[in-house]
């Protein structure tokens, strides 16, 4: 079955209002999370044909949802209920597979596909497809899904430039002695926390305090300061999690008061109406006189197959050349689910590694939420792409400009 299916479909409505009708999309959210939960468990168990019944009874009620078509998000929502109509139909495949059901199966599948199901490789590994996987028609699937797997779309990239960057500006990194740095130091006890090892032993367990004490939730805003300590009293007081930007941020303003150099930067997918990215954190070990990986949602770091520390740069660059990749094996989801480096790497990250984006100024509280920020943004771009401008200042294609050293 599609994997977060639930949180894929709940992150989307976050970030759309909802229909003004007398059926709106948040009505059809409140039926559908708890038929999801029942499906879930009713999949465990092997109840297939319930499970079934449940998945038509989503999209019947799903064509009950009607928008207001001068809602200035309208053509966004109907977007959305493709989307969602998409995913049913791919679950609704599976749980027909798993019943020996195979041309209902490949039917709904190919229903999916044609709403914009396009994850190529969950369909190629889904083992719910065990009983259709030889099927011509699935084969032939196969093959037209192939282009838009999110690694064949960053292979095919186009490369980077050398460019003149004298007329941009170099990116900065607050120093630990700033008085709301050294606060953040004295409030979580940095010190402590860092302990008294090598710079990199500091490094991870920076990362690991973030992980293991800020619950991640990719639905939620957070109504708060975006610095360090205001991140982590809202969790605390609200017991809701927040995003991977705030945990990034978070950890990021950790490194600089400990005086190690740090960015927070967003891994951008290639598809503009993709509304998925992942934000994670590049850090600078003087011991190793290198950027690293560093992402504190998945707890997660890269090494080479010579157990060499890889920043994010070098990660992008072995996946478009097939160059062996090694997650940490304590990489995982909120302590709760393990990473796998195919899921992790290869899927997901190879999505969000098209394009970044990153703050010029490493500061505290980089993107006030309630005060005026002065931050600037610059962009680094394979040649050959475009995007329309919104935050980012400043766009280059060149990585040496991007990854330049503190």
């Amino acid at each position: 079955m599609k994997k977060y299916f639930l949180f894929f479909i709940l992150s989307l409505f976050t970030l759309y209002t909802k229909a003004q009708s007398s059926y709106t999309l948040e009505d059809y959210f409140n039926y559908f999370e708890e038929a999801n939960s029942k499906c879930q468990q009713l999949h465990k168990e092997g109840k297939y044909q319930e499970e079934e019944g449940i998945f038509i009874s989503n999209l019947k009620k799903l064509e009950e949802v009607s928008l207001t078509e001068n809602d200035p998000k309208y053509k966004k929502n109907q977007n959305l209920i493709e989307a969602i109509k998409a995913n049913i139909y791919y679950n609704l495949a599976c749980v027909r597979s798993l019943q020996n059901k195979k041309k209902e199966a490949i039917a709904t599948l190919e229903k999916a596909v044609a709403l914009g199901y396009d994850d190529y490789r969950n369909v190629k590994t889904d083992k719910d497809f065990i009983n259709i996987r030889k099927e011509k028609k699935f084969i032939a699937l196969l093959k037209k899904l192939k282009p838009f797997d999110k690694l064949v779309i960053l292979q095919q990239a186009g490369a980077y430039q050398k460019q003149q960057t004298n007329t941009l500006p170099r990116f900065t990194y607050q120093a630990a002695n700033d008085p709301s740095l050294e606060q953040v130091r004295n409030y979580f006890k940095l010190d402590s926390v860092a302990g008294t090892g090598d710079e990199l032993s500091k490094i991870f367990n920076l990362l690991h305090f973030v992980h293991n004490n800020i619950v991640h939730d990719g639905r939620n805003y957070a109504l708060c300061e975006f610095d360090a300590i205001d991140i982590y009293n809202y969790h605390k007081a609200t017991k809701k999690g927040v995003n991977c930007r705030h945990l990034a941020i978070t950890l990021n303003e950790m490194y600089l008061a400990m005086g190690i150099p740090s960015r927070y930067v967003t891994c951008m997918p290639k598809n503009p109406n993709d509304t998925d990215c992942h934000v994670i954190n590049s850090v600078y070990s003087q011991q190793l006189q290198k950027w690293i990986w560093i992402d504190p949602t998945f707890n997660a770091y890269v090494k080479d197959e010579k157990g060499n520390l890889l920043s994010i740069a070098e990660v992008r660059d072995r996946l478009i050349h097939n160059k062996p990749l090694v997650l940490n094996k304590d990489a995982n989801w909120n302590n709760k689910e393990e990473q796998t480096k195919e899921e992790y790497l290869e899927v997901y990250m190879a999505k969000n590694l098209y394009w970044f984006s990153c703050p010029l100024q490493s500061k505290f509280n980089p993107e006030s939420r309630f005060r005026k920020s002065d931050t600037s943004f610059v962009a680094l771009l394979p040649k050959g792409f475009t995007i329309q401008k919104e935050k980012e200042e400043y766009i280059t294609n060149d990585p040496d400009y991007f990854w330049q050293k503190p």
